[in-house]
């Protein structure tokens, strides 16, 4: 669009990987890591992303059961019993070379040419969009949250959230559309405790990394492989959340 009479371009994420790549290698920087880059458009309401390797992104929704797909429908739980309608509506694609071996972008002093190598090019990346909409939370985590930290559980973690920051209170999903109905978004509020998310998420990664009588997405993942694990995964853990609320008509609220 046009902005102080010139036209602004958006930078995708492929290309902001591309470009600090090449900024890694023109400062000869020794390395490597999985990389995960994302953009939200809110003019379009979509995030645009790009992955190389398993780190990644999910999108948590409040989807009707009585109207959403067989994929995304709570069938485990009888629609009466049902506290909550919070489910996973995308998951980001990870890229491994092999199991706890993934694709990486590094850079070793020069041009590596083996076709079996760990390492891709920014073109090599998972890159997708994905429509976003208003309510929505968005979970960008290494693979220290998903390791350690079944997809389920994080969904009821943001729910206790939601309900614990009034997002989502006894009136559910009906209740928090009339509260938008009337211009309250709450935009403060998620904007002061949407940190507090990411902060549980990483503290139950870590204890359940760390505890060996669970069975971890990791070690279940690993007896598959005919690897023997119990467990958790120690590993590092870094998690953005955000939380889609619109734009309030009262910027008091």
């Amino acid at each position: 669009g046009a902005h102080g009479g010139k036209h602004c371009s958006m930078i995708s994420p492929a290309e902001l990987l591309a470009q600090s790549y090449e900024s890694t290698k023109k400062a000869n920087v020794i390395g490597s890591s999985t990389a995960c880059v994302a953009l939200f458009d809110s003019v379009h309401h979509q995030l645009h992303f790009s992955n190389i390797g398993d780190s990644g992104i999910i999108v948590l929704r409040h989807i009707d059961s009585d109207v959403a797909s067989a994929l995304q429908r709570n069938r485990s739980t009888p629609r009466a019993e049902r506290k909550s309608d919070l489910r996973i509506a995308f998951i980001s694609q990870q890229q491994l070379k092999s199991f706890n071996h993934p694709f990486q972008m590094g850079w070793t002093g020069e041009e590596v040419v083996e076709n079996n190598s760990s390492f891709k090019q920014a073109s090599d990346s998972c890159t997708s969009s994905v429509h976003i909409l208003r309510g929505d939370i968005i979970i960008m985590a290494t693979d220290g949250l998903f390791d350690n930290v079944d997809i389920e559980d994080i969904a009821q973690i943001a729910l206790d959230w939601e309900q614990k920051s009034g997002f989502i209170d006894g009136g559910g999903n009906n209740s928090r559309n009339k509260r938008w109905s009337l211009g309250n978004s709450l935009t403060n509020v998620s904007a002061k405790s949407i940190p507090q998310l990411a902060d549980i998420l990483c503290q139950r990664a870590r204890d359940n990394s760390l505890d060996s009588t669970i069975d971890s997405p990791f070690a279940l993942l690993a007896k598959e492989n005919d690897i023997m694990w119990s467990g958790g995964m120690p590993d590092d853990c870094t998690v953005v959340a955000m939380h889609v609320v619109g734009r309030s008509s009262n910027v008091a609220l």
